[in-house]
Formats: C-alpha cells, structure tokens, sequence
C-alpha cells in the first residue's frame, strides 16, 4: 500500500520506524513546521521529521490543512491510507476522505476514555489505575471514530516520559496488525459511555498545589515528568520537582517540615526525590540539599 505517515513527537516515532522499515511502502511525511527550541532559540525539526529525511522519505510541513491547494496536493499523492500518530493538526474532511482506504490514528489511551491532546497526562491526573492504545479510523469528530485495535498496560506510579515510550512502542505493534488485513479488520463502534476529554495541557498545570492531598500532588510530579516538570517557587527561582514518594507527615500546606525537604500537603506530604534548578541538572534530594539549603519552616509556592 502507498501509505502516508503524518505524526510529529517522539510518541510517533516507532509507528513510522515500524512501517517504513517493515516493508511498508511509505511515500511521504507530514509533520509541524519546524519550531524555536532551545536557549539559542533556534529551528528544530520534529522527531518524525529527522526519522524521515533518516530514511530518504520526502517531508512536508504546512502550517495549516485547511488551504485548498494543501488539499490539493495531499490528495495528489494518491496514497491508499494516511497512518496518524499525534500529529497536532486538525485533518478536515478534504483530507480524511483522500485516501482509497482512509485515516488510521494511533490513539494513547483506552477511548472513549481521554478522548483529545492530552491522553497520557490526562490519565496519570486522574489517578487511573489503567491505560493503553486505541487503534481507530478517524472521521470528523475528536477521536470518535471506530476502534481496530485496543490493548491495555498499567500506569503503576509511572511519569508521563515512560508510559509515552511504552505506549508508543505498544501502538506500533497495534498498528502494524492493523495494516497486516486492512481493510478487512474488523471495527468496532466507541461506547457512548465513559467518554472523557483529554484537554491540551497548560505550563501553569505544573505549578505543584500543596493545598490538595500528597497523593494528588506526587500524581503532579509524574504527570509532568519529564516536562514540562511540576514546580514550585522559592523567592525568585523555580525548581522542578521530576520524582517524589509520599510520606506520613503532616502540617500547613507547602510547609518545609525537615531538612530533607518534606513538604506538607492538604493531606499527609511528599518528599521530592530528584529535583532540577534552572539552568542545571536534575539531582538527587540529598545533593541537591548540599548545595542549597532550605530551612524547615520555609513556605513553598
């Protein structure tokens, strides 16, 4: 088949590594633009834009789908099927209906459940026991479409940086079965139960809340590991907290308690464990704490 492949983040990366170089016949990639990164602010290309000019696979890179001759020249590739995996664009009906065999979406959560920008996050958020990968054919809705494929992995206390990478590879498999019978895979249509909406994230987000409960706020820290990193502000200087466990302590809310750094909670408190200054590298409590000190008593927020 004459698949094109439209994903942008590290997550996609293994769905196109496993097509292309299972014998896939890959005939073009689209991703974002190239983006300013970095202290130097410079140009970046994606992950699945450096995998693709990797393996001679022709790139390209609207700002928008929208525009008729963007239209115009996806649906001139004549491919069989598009493959998408959090590719970041919205995909207008011009598009979704191009391709002979349609649009399949690599999807990081159990859907109807964490439909939306965020599933992963969403999910460790929320305290889900529970989550996975949904193979779906996309139609016009936010991620409404029919199931393909689904399997499931527990969260167990995982960052967000882990579950992605083992979803992604997870969703890579799922894929490739998929495309193995496409299309006569069977589909099966989402539950109108259960449905939930996995919103974008917001940097603010990652502002660590002392006021709710310890497990609430150690779900925070993995939530945003590792980035954008949950945080907390000491004067001027913001520091992100990338691991912390839950302890039996308790007191006013973002309260310093000891000099391991305890920090009190709406209930019980946490313990950073790995902790990262601006500019610097993430270090472990103890050292972090050897080279700067913050007295018991000090309020955090």
């Amino acid at each position: 088949m004459r698949i094109i492949f439209m994903g942008t983040p590290a997550f996609a990366v293994p769905t196109l590594v496993e097509l292309a170089d299972g014998g896939h016949r890959v005939i073009a990639v689209y991703t974002q633009p190239p983006r300013r990164a970095g202290r130097g602010k410079q140009l970046q290309k994606s992950p699945i834009h450096l995998a693709a000019e990797v393996r001679h696979i022709p790139v390209h890179c609207p700002a928008s789908l929208k525009g008729t001759e963007e239209q115009a020249a996806f649906a001139a590739l004549d491919a069989d099927i598009a493959v998408v995996a959090a590719y970041g664009l919205i995909l207008p009906r011009q598009v979704l209906d191009a391709p002979r065999l349609g649009c399949l979406n690599v999807h990081a959560s159990l859907l109807p459940r964490w439909r939306g920008a965020a599933p992963i996050q969403r999910a460790i958020l929320a305290g889900d026991a529970v989550t996975g990968v949904t193979i779906m054919r996309m139609e016009a809705g936010l991620d409404t479409g029919p199931m393909l494929a689904r399997a499931t992995v527990p969260i167990d206390g995982k960052t967000a940086g882990a579950l992605t990478d083992e979803l992604a590879n997870l969703g890579a498999t799922l894929m490739a079965g998929v495309l193995a019978d496409w299309p006569a895979h069977h589909a099966v249509t989402q539950p109108e139960e259960g449905v939930t909406y996995a919103a974008k994230i917001d940097k603010a987000e990652a502002r660590l809340d002392f006021a709710l409960g310890a497990e609430a706020v150690e779900r925070q820290v993995r939530a945003f590991a590792p980035a954008p990193g949950a945080f907390f502000e000491l004067g001027q200087e913001r520091f992100r907290v990338l691991a912390a466990k839950v302890v039996d302590e308790s007191g006013s809310p973002g309260t310093v308690l000891d000099g391991a750094l305890t920090i009190a909670c709406g209930a019980n408190a946490i313990r950073p464990t790995l902790i990262q200054r601006a500019g610097r590298p993430a270090m472990d409590a103890p050292s972090f704490l050897r080279g700067f000190a913050i007295p018991r008593g000090t309020m955090l927020t």
